[in-house]
């Protein structure tokens, strides 16, 4: 079972590609879909309309989240390659007292996180371009341009250590994104 993740700033595509990838290669990928989406999205509520608590408390759901799908598909799925849609890691840029405190208060080491998977690919956000709709493709996404530019920077940070980061710029056609990740992808087609 191999997994491979999406990650990057809001409005990387994130989303958008790993969906199409796991429809256009079903055969191949199961779509982990983004924790912190499905979980804001439940509680109708959003990162920044919460109090500190109420951030990590949610932080702390989402990590579970991410885990219980993770566990799951790969149970239900062990022949094909989860495909995510954002990794463990990604929790740590959102979490109030800094990644430190957020490894110390979940038990866990940013090591261990990134032995999780096998392959990471950084998109970076179309918001480098000026290209950026902020919620209007995602209700619970609340970063401004500048905010989703950072918020890209401290992910690539945090994933820098694992052995297989790739990196995949910002476009101005999705297609040519798309394009992008499936040439790193496309060891993993056959």
């Amino acid at each position: 079972m191999r997994k491979i993740v999406l990650t990057g700033g809001p409005g990387a595509g994130k989303t958008v590609i790993a969906r199409r990838l796991a429809a256009d290669y079903p055969q191949h990928f199961i779509l982990v879909p983004e924790a912190a989406t499905e979980v804001y999205s439940r509680r109708a509520t959003r990162w920044d309309k919460l109090d500190i608590d109420g951030r990590r408390d949610m932080q702390r759901m989402i990590y579970r989240h991410q885990i219980a799908q993770e566990e799951s598909l790969a149970s239900a799925h062990p022949d094909k390659t989860l495909l995510l849609d954002r990794g463990t890691m990604d929790g740590a840029a959102y979490w109030p007292d800094g990644a430190a405190a957020y490894w110390q208060d979940l038990h866990t080491t940013p090591q261990r996180e990134l032995a999780r998977y096998d392959h990471v690919i950084w998109l970076e956000t179309a918001a480098a371009l000026g290209i950026y709709d902020g919620s209007a493709s995602n209700p619970v996404r609340f970063e401004s341009p500048a905010a989703a530019v950072e918020s890209g920077r401290v992910l690539l940070a945090l994933w820098g250590d694992h052995p297989h980061l790739h990196h995949v710029g910002a476009f101005v056609s999705l297609e040519d994104k798309i394009a992008a990740v499936l040439e790193i992808l496309e060891p993993h087609l056959t």
